[in-house]
């Protein structure tokens, strides 16, 4: 049997779900998932290998009106998105009429590949009829998309997706080792866990306002030993990071340190320091250095 493999890149607004989407494709907790916007910050990339395929997964950033340097690196990396992918995966939620950026969905409606949209969070519907009238609105907005119901949390409709995904796959070798499960490097998960958890604690700009950076990784035989910094815009995050006594930064190092055991399947000591980085969203040298600008 020919061997197939191929880009499925996945779009869509904010808290769609397509983080969520990603993991029950891949089985792994890849991307970062909270109930706040923008908790994926770069293009992730899945890898799901079978005898005959090898489906390269994208997750992408949600789509926003950009209001600040990283902000516009998140949307290059949705624009490049369209650019190689095999298989487009449009993410909608039950209710949701529109994409925030005309432009996309413009690119969406004309797009020369296949484009599979999927109404996700069926879950939450009243009846059967409130999905049906959902799947005919989709349907008549996009004419060229496949429209699919499903729950990504519930894993309803998922595998009938996925083997539709394998059928307009194109014919080709494997673009990775059958074993890669991402193109990410340790690290880079590293930082996301520890991120997620401050996504999780704290409240207003504190958790946009932060990047990890992982200064040490040192796997050994028993344990990894992990250095990260956490970095803030300001003088005044970096006490509320801190927290009174230190306490809040212990409780995201004991939670990351949890994670991070389970991801890596093997005991870790990790320790946290928080350091001041003056206003690195809006300064294109460091976010080159913390990978948005490619």
């Amino acid at each position: 049997m020919a061997h197939k493999a191929g880009f499925v890149n996945i779009i869509g607004n904010p808290n769609v779900g397509k983080s969520t989407l990603m993991n029950a494709f891949v089985g792994e907790r890849l991307s970062i998932i909270t109930s706040k916007a923008q908790t994926t910050r770069h293009r992730i990339l899945g890898i799901i290998n079978g005898e005959d395929f090898q489906v390269m997964l994208s997750d992408t950033p949600g789509i926003i009106k950009p209001a600040y340097e990283l902000q516009n690196a998140m949307m290059d990396f949705v624009k490049s998105a369209f650019e190689d992918a095999d298989v487009l995966i449009y993410l909608v939620e039950l209710g949701e009429k529109a994409l925030k950026d005309e432009q996309f969905f413009n690119k969406i409606a004309h797009a020369k590949i296949p484009v599979l949209l999927l109404l996700n969070k069926v879950d939450k519907a009243t009846g059967q009829e409130d999905v049906e009238q959902q799947v005919a609105l989709w349907q008549e907005k996009l004419p060229n998309a496949e429209v699919f119901a499903i729950s990504a949390l519930e894993n309803f409709g998922v595998p009938q997706v996925f083997n539709r995904i394998l059928e307009l796959l194109p014919e080709s070798p494997a673009f990775y080792p059958k074993d890669a499960l991402t193109d990410k490097p340790e690290r880079f998960f590293v930082n996301e866990i520890i991120r997620e958890k401050i996504l999780l604690h704290y409240k207003k700009e504190i958790p946009y306002s932060v990047e990890i950076e992982t200064e040490e990784f040192k796997e050994e035989e028993e344990i990894i030993r992990i250095r990260s910094i956490i970095m803030v815009e300001r003088d005044s995050q970096k006490g509320i990071i801190i927290g009174h006594k230190g306490l809040a930064l212990k409780r995201v190092g004991a939670e990351s340190r949890k994670d991070l055991e389970a991801f890596f399947g093997k005991k870790v000591y990790l320790e946290l320091y928080v350091k001041v980085n003056k206003n690195w969203r809006s300064n294109q040298r460091q976010l080159k250095r913390f990978g948005y600008n490619n």
